[in-house]
This record gives structure tokens, sequence and C-alpha cells, in this order.
């Protein structure tokens, strides 16, 4: 999200009533646009994207990976300029381009087979460090041009010492007859005598059709000791790291050497979208989830759709929400479902009171009426998860209620220990009737000692008033406000104002 902004712009539209004529305050809030969307007061799987007229949109959340205590990396493409999303990983060297063709969010990765990218693992990271490691998974979208024989998606190499000889390793993913084949040489090792780790290699049996996304999974998990490959949700391959090759043998862990560099699509031409190194072994992901594994990942929104709700947006007593204009995209087979709800006092709010009313866009509503206004939506993708629907700009049409003019003439006649306040009627229609404001500073209208009660005093429809058990040689100090007779709560400015002084000697 970006800079919170509530533009107000008011104008006003003379309505006539039997009685005369009187102005209604039209005012309209607008949320989103040129100048951004304020923050929210909560939401689920919404994201920002670029919307009509390259203003920030609301849309859904990408269905990507999400970031955990368990991500070591994690490079979504989004910034070139910050290309490490999560992981304490720096960048040494980067040929790639963004493209925004991509499988998740805004850009993906776009190689051109001039060198990719390369980063390195600081200390205490999984490819930083030296020794022993645990379960882990590499996980990517791949969307191959060409996908020629020998192009290199993945590449690690490094060395370890072992017994005064130093082994090589390396871990690579490369093309080969249209499948993907991964390679660990000398990763795992044993505590057997004579087992052979040295070289493993797990091919796919899917083609990697050219200028189509799918999802490259490499999986270890060190309890089990079991090495898959999977593809698009499917294990295409898998070893047992074990002593004899089963599920029941003597487990063989990953000993890691030096740290070095690993350099993604080195030699590709081709895009691929959100990497990831994570400690454990693969899981179908929650947000993933499917009935049909083979389609995991496989689309690009959150298939459960999402849904945001705006802080309470106050406005005046009395107000009335006429209707929301929204700016939407909704693609075939996509929604979005707006609602609104209102009240005077959002403290006491709860999730689900005051009741939301479900509303249309550019539809005029009725019965939404209050100092507060609140609106959510809820947006759904088409059935395979591909498109969103966007909402870049909603316009709130709402009426306040005009506050009353006070009365033009005010007059103050002492008495003892009283004193009486006339005024005329107010020339607006509006008027329902009046409070009297009193106290003993000018413009401080505080009073508490009148019988009739504390300042100010609701008079009702009259124009002269009494106010008693007042303090003999005191001056006193009295205003007139005009309340509205739609609503008693809206309260127009106070009169001139005019003072008193009771005494004894007054009848």
């Amino acid at each position: 999200m970006v800079n919170n902004f509530i533009k107000k712009s008011v104008f006003f539209v003379v309505s006539f009533i039997t009685l005369g004529v009187f102005f209604l305050g039209a005012k309209e809030i607008t949320l989103g646009g040129k100048n951004g969307w304020t923050s929210f007061e909560s939401q689920e799987n919404i994201a920002s994207g670029q919307g009509r007229y390259g203003y920030d949109c609301i849309q859904l959340a990408s269905n990507s990976f999400r970031n955990d205590i368990y991500t070591d990396l994690f490079i979504n493409f989004e910034d070139l300029n910050n290309l490490i999303a999560e992981g304490d990983y720096s960048v040494h060297s980067n040929s790639l381009q963004l493209s925004s063709q991509s499988k998740m969010e805004n850009y993906a990765g776009l190689s051109r087979n001039i060198g990719g990218l390369s980063v390195f693992g600081q200390p205490g990271t999984f490819l930083g460090s030296e020794g022993i490691v645990g379960s882990f998974s590499v996980e990517f979208w791949l969307c191959p041009s060409l996908s020629e024989n020998g192009e290199i998606i993945l590449n690690w190499e490094s060395s370890k010492n072992v017994d005064g000889k130093l082994h090589y390793q390396i871990l690579n993913a490369t093309f080969n007859k249209g499948h993907l084949e991964w390679n660990l040489t000398n990763l795992f090792e044993s505590y057997t005598p004579n087992q052979k780790l040295d070289e493993i290699t797990l091919k796919g049996t899917s083609t990697i059709i050219p200028d189509q996304w799918s999802y490259h999974v490499l999986s270890y998990d060190c309890e089990s000791g079991y090495l898959e490959y999977i593809v698009n949700g499917f294990t295409e391959d898998f070893k047992y790291m074990t002593s004899n090759g089963q599920e029941n043998g003597e487990i063989a862990l990953v000993s890691l050497g030096n740290p070095a560099e690993l350099t993604l699509c080195q030699e590709y031409t081709g895009k691929i979208d959100d990497f990831r190194i994570v400690r454990h072994p693969y899981s179908v992901p929650e947000f993933q989830s499917s009935e049909n594994a083979g389609k995991i990942g496989n689309t690009r929104f959150v298939p459960n759709g999402g849904r945001f709700v705006t802080k309470p947006i106050m406005v005046s007593t009395g107000s009335n929400l006429n209707s929301i204009s929204a700016e939407v995209d909704i693609p075939d087979q996509t929604a979005i479902l707006f609602y609104a709800r209102s009240g005077d006092n959002y403290y006491n709010w709860t999730k689900d009171y005051p009741e939301w009313v479900p509303i249309e866009n550019n539809q005029q509503l009725k019965g939404l009426t209050g100092l507060y206004f609140q609106l959510a939506a809820e947006l759904y993708p088409d059935g395979e998860g591909e498109l969103s629907p966007s909402i870049t700009q909603i316009v709130l049409d709402y009426t306040e209620l005009p506050e009353p003019l006070a009365p033009f003439v005010v007059k103050a006649q002492a008495g003892n220990g009283c004193v009486t306040v006339s005024w005329n009627y107010s020339v607006d229609d509006t008027a329902g009737g009046y409070y009297l404001y009193y106290g003993n500073r000018p413009g401080e209208y505080l009073g508490r000692v009148a019988l009739e009660g504390e300042s100010p005093v609701n008079v009702g429809n009259t124009t002269s008033y009494t106010l008693t058990g007042l303090e003999n040689g005191k001056i006193y100090y009295f205003a007139v406000a005009t309340w509205s007779a739609y609503d008693d709560r809206v309260v127009g400015k106070l009169s001139k104002e005019v003072y008193a002084r009771p005494l004894a000697r007054l009848k």
C-alpha cells in the first residue's frame, strides 16, 4: 500500500421542500486513485498492483511462496534492485531482466543465456555454512523458451576435505532431451563402508514444454533419507539415501564443504519465478491446497479469494451514504462484492456489529446513516485462478445534514436570581429547536448552577427561556444555537453573545 490519503471535495445541491429552500451538503470521499490507498483495518489475501491510468489498485494476492521460519532464500524477481526478498544472501552478479509475463505476482526473471544470477550465502545460511545440514527443498517456477540439451538452470560447485583428500561437490539442474535432470555429486556423507553416494542423478519424466510454466522441487528428508524430484505436484524420480537404498536403512546426511556461489540460469533462455530454498522437505502448502495434486501451485492467484476492510471513515453526525462509485476491472468469471455499514460510535463495533449490508457499485443506498462509514470488499478469481479482479478507486457519495442557522436577534433580561433570554426564530427551515448556552466568562459557556440544568440546556422549539437559581450580582454570558429538525445531534453555530447580571432588587 502507498500513501494514506482521503480526499474530500464539497459541492452543494439545492433541494426544494414545501416550506422553503435549504442546502444539503453533498460530499465525496475518494479512496485510492491518483493519491494511493489508505491502510486497511484488516486484509486477507490482498495485494497491490497496477490499475487503470497507472494508479495503484487492490487485487488478489499471488498464490506464491509464503515466507516462514524455514525460509533460507527467496527470490521473487519483483525488484531488480532488491532481488533477495528473504534470506541472508548477497547478489554477486546479475544479467537477468524482469518480464511481466510472470507466474507469480507482477514480474519474473528473464534470462537470455548471458550469465544468469549469482548469489552468495552468508554464514548461517544453507549454502553459506560448512558441515552437516538437515532437510531441505529447492523450489522454483520455470518457463523455458527452448529447453535445449545442456541448458543450466541451477549450479552450485564447491569442495570439501575428507581424510586429507579434496572432493569436489556439485548440485545442478540441467536440461536433457526435454527433461530436467538433477545431479548431486559428493553431497551425502555415509558411515557405511562401500556405500556409493558420490554420484546421484534424479531424472524428470515430464517433457518441459517451451513457453509453458512448470513447478519444480528437489526435496530431501533427513529423517527418512528420502530424496525426490517433483514436477507440478507429482513425484518424477526418487531415491532413498540409506545404506540399503530402502526406507529402513541407515540414513546418509548432506555434508557441505566450502561456501560457494549459487548460479541460476547461467546458460538458459527463458523465464524463472519465485525461487526458494527452505530448510524442510517438500509438503503441500496450505495456501496451495487442492484436491488434485497435479494442480498444486498452478493457480496464479489465491483460489479462495481475498477481502479487505477499510478503517472507519469519520464524516459528520447524521450523514447518509448515498452510493459508492468504484473504478474496477472484473475479468470474465471473476467477481467483486461490496459491503458497507455505518454508526455513531465505532469504539463498540465488532467484526459483525453493526451488520454489514451488501451493496452494489453505483447503486442508490438507503439506511446507511451515522457519524462513521466503513466499507469492505471481497475479490474472487476465475475458476482456473489465472485472473484477478481489481479496484483502482472507490468514491463514496454521501450527504451531510446541514447545520441550521442561529437566531439573528438575541436578548437577555436580568431578574432576581434569574435571567430570561429571548430570540427570534431561526430563518432556517431545518430548525427543530434550540440550545441555550450560559457561563461566567465571555465565550466560555460552562455554567452549572441553573436549576434548569448544566449548559447547554435544550429548551425545545421556543423563543424565550428563563434560567433560575443564578447568583445575584454575578454577570452571566449567553448564546443560542439551533438544532436540526432531522437530527437533534446536528447543532449549528452559536448566535451572537449577550449578557446580564441578576440582582436582588430586580423583580
